[in-house]
């Protein structure tokens, strides 16, 4: 296994800094959902489907949001969004826990579409501090640093939960989120290399939301709605065979066997194509249905799926910033990050309503099965072989007159 890819990517100036930011920054978003669930059923004394509500009105607003924040970073640049964006949640969530459930469903949207664009911003980033042909190990990290975030983040914040209060844990995301969002401020990583200046306006919106781009955004979503589904399944599973006490640990393995995936695709030297990622997930996904009834034989059926999360997740941020050309980044950064949202969103009832009609093992065949569709759709999009779209805009040289590329 090849460490070069990571340390030429990590000695770029910026980048391990980066990072780093990028995994404390996004534990607080990542342990929102749980927290509000939490706040709902326990200290409002309200039921889960009240408490789904909520999550999907966050969910709702944060997919509306990314690619409008997006391109208010391409048109005005970071800090003014970091700046708005910070503000908004730090209210959100210091009087959340106050708040009674109607008006908490409301304030739930409108802090979802001002949800700080912590994934967007880092992915846009590392397209500016990274060259091309280094991009891949560098989106390999961001995805390895997202699976470390998503393992730390709701657990500690369960474990907050549980031991002081939900209405506790609701005041530490908003400090987090304040301090997240601070530290990005001033650290105002650059959205567009020196070399990718932006002369004129912005190209219009159909010369780069091309059908590959639209196919990388339904790969994108359809990993998630995998991924939200997996996490149901498996909680179905392990109840039904009376091991529900062995959860955290399958999900923590499945977390690291996406770890360790992340960390071999990023240093390879040539990889699959992202369609080809997609349906060998989407395969693996529904073949963990065969899995025996031990909660370990399910840990093993889940490798395969659980070692490509990261690398498909990754090819498609790559992808992503290939295309899309550096002035409108953000608004395309933003689109992936709402496909991501939006997958997330639909697996886990896709995945719930198999499971209550049929049995738990059809939450992977169902979700499986869904990403396997998605593949068959975009698989002529790739065989094409068209001319991606940013051979047709030239790259603007450095020497051009520029415009300010971060505040």
């Amino acid at each position: 296994m090849r460490l070069a890819p990571y340390r030429s990517v990590l000695a770029l100036p910026g980048v391990r800094p980066l990072i780093i930011v990028a995994i404390l920054a996004r534990i607080p978003s990542v342990a929102a959902a749980v927290t509000l669930t939490l706040h709902v059923v326990q200290d409002l004394d309200r039921g889960y489907f009240a408490a789904g509500l909520v999550a999907t009105a966050s969910t709702i607003g944060a997919a509306f949001g990314a690619p409008l924040l997006g391109r208010m970073v391409d048109r005005r640049g970071l800090r003014p969004v970091l700046a708005v964006c910070t503000v908004a949640e730090g209210v959100f969530w210091s009087v959340a826990g106050s708040l009674p459930y109607p008006l908490l469903l409301v304030l739930a949207l409108i802090a979802g579409v001002l949800t700080l664009p912590v994934f967007s911003v880092v992915r846009q980033s590392l397209a500016a501090l990274v060259p091309p042909e280094q991009r891949r190990p560098a989106y390999a990290l961001d995805s390895m640093s997202v699976e470390l975030s998503f393992m730390i983040g709701p657990a500690l914040a369960v474990l907050m939960a549980t031991t002081v209060s939900p209405r506790a844990t609701m005041w530490a995301i908003g400090a987090g989120v304040v301090i997240a969002g601070s530290a990005l401020f001033v650290f105002n990583p650059p959205v567009r290399a020196e070399s990718e200046v932006a002369v004129g306006p912005a190209p219009p919106r159909r010369s780069w939301l091309s059908a590959r781009m639209v196919a990388i955004l339904a790969i994108a979503a359809a990993t998630t709605l995998m991924l939200g589904g997996t996490d149901v399944t498996v909680v179905a599973v392990l109840r039904e065979a009376d091991q529900i006490s062995w959860t955290g640990l399958v999900l923590a393995l499945w977390g690291v066997y996406s770890l360790i995936g992340g960390f071999i695709y990023g240093s390879l030297s040539r990889v699959p194509s992202l369609v080809v990622l997609l349906g060998v997930l989407a395969l693996g996904t529904a073949l963990v249905a065969l899995a025996g009834a031990q909660w370990f034989l399910l840990a093993l059926a889940l490798v395969p799926a659980g070692a490509l999360c990261a690398p498909t997740l990754a090819a498609a941020a790559d992808e992503v910033s290939h295309l899309a050309p550096p002035s409108v980044r953000g608004e395309a950064m933003g689109l992936h990050g709402s496909a991501i949202t939006v997958g997330l969103a639909l697996g886990a009832p896709l995945a719930g309503w198999v499971i209550d009609i049929s049995s738990p093992r059809w939450g992977f065949v169902a979700t499986g099965v869904a990403g396997l569709l998605v593949t068959l759709a975009v698989l002529p999009i790739y065989l094409s072989r068209r001319q991606p779209p940013e051979a047709a805009v030239p790259a603007q040289r450095a020497t051009e007159p520029a415009l300010a590329v971060s505040d």
